[in-house]
């Protein structure tokens, strides 16, 4: 199959369900059930490679070192396939036990979908999506890792669009994706984190980017933490869709429960990007004010906005040698009054390397403008006490109610980062204690007007003449028009 071919096979098995169950529930029984017949699919391949190997040898074909994943004797998609009745039931089953058999690698992997509620899923459905994902083999050989993995990131997106307010639970716009991962540059071995990782994409086109350059991937190593347990379970699926196996993904509350420590503190990263979520109000503020991992380093937020205390727990899982942090926040983030005293503490320990504004629309479902905050732990020598200030809020494609960059203004805002210098309305290097005087704000309009000033002014009274010398000239022309005509 092309790609636009898998494209709109995979996505019509989510067709089946219109009607039957709300399109923000897609994603939890079509992702678990794709992934369950890859899994068999590639079972079946390298089973058929061993056997060819062993010249026939079946008990040689079923041992584990010749598979990626185990697959239970009755677990198997065909199985499945041949039930006709309580047919959620033997899915359920069949996918539980493939999480038993590979607790390392797949627990809770295929989520809490209720495979057995019959008013939402009746059998005669069940048996469509089956036969549906019966129609093409998603072996290696048939859809390789690169192929399949671009057509999940297609479904996620297809889900975010049907998902509504929710899509930004899981979705960050890939082109922000691209943007963010080329200005961290993460090398080969080193660490890549994302506290909230959604579906996986941050981290995933990490390693993506790295592959693209002819560079090593499979050495980076891979956390991340996500509170939704389907959403953490996509992610997982998204890594191993696109051949990823070296990574750790938790579900999890990372700011009442981090789960990657080290020696009981936090465990610390080369290289962080996030898109956390804003403006969150049911948090733990009293428990943030006597962390037990020292991450209010600069104070503790308002109740009704956390997210400086994502900020600070992101700036506390830095390497103290080399960590870099990118993270995509509303612009609010870098001017709001109830968190200057934080703001302040942030920009006096030299901790701010950029600041890029971003325009309208590039949150899933908000008109929201964004910005990147970009920070480091050891700035190069040249930048130290100085913030680079870049005003990309019209750098952006507006389509309907959607947003997206393209091509050349990922180049234009990236070529601006890595050159640190100043170019006339898009951006300026400020020096610190300029952006102390200013109440510690970092609101992009002080320091680079997006409105160019560099043509020449002129005086009102010659403003007043050019407009007089205008309609002169209109009227001239006006009575030369009457006369042709009469």
């Amino acid at each position: 199959m092309t790609q636009q071919q898998l494209e709109k096979y995979l996505w019509g098995a989510a067709t089946q369900l219109r009607g039957t169950i709300d399109a923000g529930d897609y994603k939890q029984y079509i992702f678990p059930l794709l992934f369950f017949k890859r899994i068999c699919d590639v079972y079946d391949e390298e089973y058929e490679r061993a056997l060819k190997e062993s010249d026939g040898d079946i008990e040689y074909a079923t041992f584990a070192e010749n598979h990626h994943f185990q697959v239970p004797e009755g677990a198997h998609w065909n199985d499945v396939r041949a039930i006709t009745t309580n047919v959620g039931m033997a899915l359920q089953e069949a996918m539980r036990a493939i999480e038993k058999a590979n607790p390392d690698t797949l627990y809770g992997i295929f989520g809490d979908a209720s495979w057995t509620n019959k008013e939402r899923l009746s059998d005669a459905i069940l048996i469509n999506l089956i036969e549906h994902y019966s129609q093409h083999k998603l072996s290696l050989s048939a859809v390789p890792d690169d192929q399949l993995g671009n057509a999940y990131e297609y479904l996620i997106k297809e889900f975010a669009d049907d998902s509504g307010h929710t899509a930004a639970e899981f979705y960050t716009n890939r082109t922000v994706v691209k943007l963010m991962t080329m200005i961290m540059d993460p090398q080969p071995g080193e660490s890549v984190y994302d506290p909230t990782c959604g579906s996986g994409g941050l981290l995933l086109n990490c390693a993506l980017h790295l592959k693209a350059e002819g560079k090593e991937y499979r050495t980076l190593k891979l956390y991340g933490q996500e509170i939704n347990l389907l959403t953490s379970a996509i992610a997982r699926m998204n890594m191993f869709m696109h051949g990823i196996e070296e990574f750790s993904i938790v579900r999890g509350d990372t700011l009442a429960r981090p789960a990657f420590l080290h020696h009981d503190e936090l465990k610390q990263f080369n290289v962080i990007l996030a898109n956390p979520p804003y403006s969150i109000k049911a948090w733990d503020r009293k428990s943030f004010e006597n962390d037990p991992y020292g991450r209010n380093i600069w104070g503790t937020p308002p109740q009704g906005c956390a997210d400086y205390a994502f900020q600070q727990h992101i700036q506390k899982s830095l390497d103290e040698k080399n960590g870099r942090s990118i993270t995509l926040w509303p612009h609010g983030i870098l001017f709001r009054d109830a968190e200057a005293d934080m703001r302040r503490k942030m920009i006096e320990q030299d901790l701010v390397e950029c600041v890029i504004g971003l325009g309208p629309n590039l949150f899933y479902n908000s008109p929201m403008e964004a910005c990147l905050l970009i920070t480091t732990t050891n700035k190069a020598a040249q930048k130290k006490g100085k913030i680079l200030f870049i005003n990309a809020v019209k750098e952006v494609k507006q389509e309907k109610n959607i947003a997206y960059l393209e091509q050349f203004h990922i180049d234009k805002i990236h070529g601006a980062y890595e050159a640190n210098k100043d170019i006339p309305v898009f951006c300026k290097v400020v020096d610190i204690d300029e952006i102390l005087n200013n109440q510690a704000s970092l609101n992009l309009p002080l320091y680079v007007s997006n409105v160019d000033s560099s043509t020449d002014k002129i005086t009102l009274k010659e403003a007043i003449a050019a407009w007089e010398g205008s309609s002169v000239d209109l009227k001239k022309s006006m009575n030369d028009l009457f006369q042709i005509l009469t």
